[in-house]
C-alpha cells in the first residue's frame, strides 16, 4: 500500500544571500529563474532530511520532483540534531527556516554524569553540546515536509527495486508502484542506502565499523527530568536517560556499548532488543531496570552500529548520493547540517550547469567532498567518548568534562568543533526561492 500526495503550483520569493570563509566582497550572482530546471524529472529516495532538502531546492527551480520513502509515513521523534557555525546558518537562512528552528528548538539544559549510586559527579553545560540551535530530527523532517508538500510528490510505503540507466534517463522499478523513467535519481536514503546498493554495490564495500553500537527509544519520565539528562558509564557501556522537550511524562533512553561486529536482521526488532538487553544486564545503576522495561515495551526502537560511509565518488551516471548515503556517520559527525549544506550545493551546481548532470555532479563532488569528510572525522571517537573501554579512560573523560565546565575553555572547545562545520566557502548560486540576505554571515566565528 502506498500513500501519495500530489504537487500543486506554488509561488516562491527570490532573495539573494552570500557566504564565505572571510569578509570578502562577492560579485552579484546570476539570478536563477523559477523554471531553470523545468526540463528535469527527478526521483529522490528518502524522506528524512536530505531528501526533502534537495526536493525543496529543486522544486523551486522548476524541476518535477518525486520523493519515495519506504516508511508508511514521516518518522517522528528520533535523536536531537544541532546546527553550528556560519555555513549552517547561511543555508538555513536561505531556506527560510532559521527562525522557525529556534521556535521548535529543544532548549536542552545540563547533562550530568552520575555514579552507580546516582550521585552527581560532573555536569556538562548545555551551551557546549547543543550548537547554535538544536531540534528533534522528527520535528525537522516535519518542517521540511510542510515546506515542500505542495510542490513535491511524496510516495510513502514504497522503495526503489531496480535502476537501469539508458542514454536519456533512468528506468526505475518500485516494490509496489508502476515503473517510471526519470532524468536523475538522488539517493538520500541514509547510512544503509538502498540507492547506493543498487547503483554502487553492497554496503560492505563502503561502511566502516567503529566497534560500538547505539540504541535509542522512548521511556516514561520516572526521574521527573525537565530538559536535562543523566548518564552512567561502566567500561565499554553507557546508559542515559534524557528529557529534551520538557514533556513531564516522557523521556528518552540511549545506550552505547562496545562490541565486536554483530550479525543481526535489521528487520527483526525482537532480536535487536535481546542484544541490547544482554549488553545492559548487570549494570549497577539502579535506573537500568526502568530502561530495560522500556526497551521491552517500545515499538519504536533505533539500533545501529557506529559507522561511517567511505566511498570514492558520489555519483554514478545519472545517480548521485546525498547526505548520509554518501558520507554518513552514525553519530557525532554533524551529518544533518552537512546534508542540508550538500543539498544546497547540489541544487546550485545543477542550476549553474543548466541541468547537465555530468558537469553538475562533478562540480558538486569537488565542492562538498573535502567539507563532508572533515565533518565526518569528528564522529570517529564518538563511541569511546560516550563509553570509554576502561575505568582509567572513564576517569580521564570525566576530568575533561570538568575542565569544559569553564566557560572560557568551553568556548574555545566550541570554536574547535565549529571549525569543520564552517570550513566551506559557500557559493551564492542565486537560487529561486532563497529567503533573506545572508551577507552578514560571512565571517569565521
Amino acid at each position: 500500500m502506498t500513500k501519495q500526495t500530489h504537487p500543486t503550483d506554488s509561488d516562491s520569493d527570490s532573495h539573494r544571500g552570500s557566504e564565505g570563509r572571510r569578509a570578502t566582497a562577492h560579485p552579484e550572482p546570476a539570478r536563477s529563474v523559477p523554471d531553470a530546471l523545468a526540463h528535469l524529472d527527478v526521483l529522490v529516495s528518502g524522506a528524512s532530511v536530505a531528501g526533502p532538502a534537495i526536493a525543496f531546492w529543486l522544486s523551486r527551480q522548476g524541476a518535477r520532483v518525486t520523493v519515495v520513502e519506504k516508511a508508511p509515513a514521516l518518522r517522528e521523534g528520533g535523536f536531537a540534531v544541532d546546527f553550528r557555525g556560519p555555513v549552517h546558518r547561511a543555508v538555513l537562512t536561505r531556506m527560510g527556516i532559521w527562525d522557525e528552528l529556534h521556535r521548535i528548538q529543544t532548549d536542552m539544559g545540563r547533562q550530568t554524569i552520575v555514579g552507580a549510586d546516582d550521585s552527581e559527579r560532573v555536569d556538562l553545560p548545555a551551551y557546549l553540546m547543543s550548537g547554535d540551535v538544536e531540534v528533534f530530527r522528527g520535528d525537522l523532517c516535519a518542517l521540511l515536509h510542510e515546506r515542500t508538500k505542495d510542490s513535491v510528490a511524496y510516495v510513502f510505503g514504497d522503495s526503489i527495486a531496480s535502476l537501469t540507466e539508458t542514454a536519456t534517463g533512468v528506468d526505475v522499478t518500485f516494490d509496489h508502484g508502476a515503473p517510471r523513467t526519470f532524468d536523475l535519481v538522488v539517493g538520500a536514503d541514509g547510512l544503509h542506502s538502498n540507492t547506493r546498493r543498487l547503483a554502487f554495490g553492497d554496503e560492505s564495500r563502503y561502511l566502516r565499523f567503529f566497534d560500538y553500537y547505539i540504541a535509542g527509544f522512548d521511556m516514561p519520565n520516572h526521574l521527573g527530568l525537565d530538559r536535562t539528562a543523566r548518564l552512567y558509564t561502566e567500561p565499554g557501556r553507557t546508559a542515559m536517560i534524557s528529557n529534551y522537550d520538557g514533556t513531564p511524562e516522557r523521556a528518552g533512553a540511549a545506550v552505547v556499548f562496545h562490541s565486536e561486529q554483530l550479525a543481526f536482521d535489521r528487520r527483526d526488532v525482537a532480536q535487536q532488543k535481546r542484544i541490547i538487553a544482554e549488553k545492559l544486564r548487570g549494570m549497577a545503576w539502579p535506573h537500568v531496570r526502568q530502561i530495560l522495561d522500556a526497551l521491552d515495551a517500545t515499538d519504536d526502537l533505533y539500533f545501529d552500529a557506529i559507522a561511517q560511509v567511505h566511498i570514492g565518488r558520489l555519483s554514478e551516471g545519472r545517480v548521485v548520493l546525498l547526505g548520509d548515503a554518501g558520507h554518513g556517520a552514525t553519530m557525532g559527525g554533524i551529518g544533518t547540517g552537512t546534508a542540508l549544506v550538500s543539498a544546497y550545493v547540489l541544487a546550485g551546481e545543477l542550476v549553474a550547469a543548466h541541468g547537465d548532470h555530468r558537469a553538475a555532479f562533478a562540480a558538486y563532488e569537488a565542492e562538498i567532498t573535502e567539507y563532508a569528510k572533515g565533518c565526518q572525522k569528528l564522529s570517529g571517537n564518538a563511541g569511546p567518548f560516550f563509553a570509554p573501554p576502561t575505568e582509567r579512560r572513564i576517569r580521564s573523560r570525566d576530568r575533561m568534562y570538568r575542565v569544559l565546565g569553564s566557560r572560557f575553555v568551553a568556548g574555545f572547545f566550541k570554536r574547535i568543533t565549529e571549525k569543520a562545520a564552517s570550513n566551506l566557502a559557500l557559493k551564492d548560486y542565486g537560487l529561486a526561492g532563497e529567503s533573506g540576505p545572508t551577507a552578514g554571515l560571512n565571517l569565521q566565528p
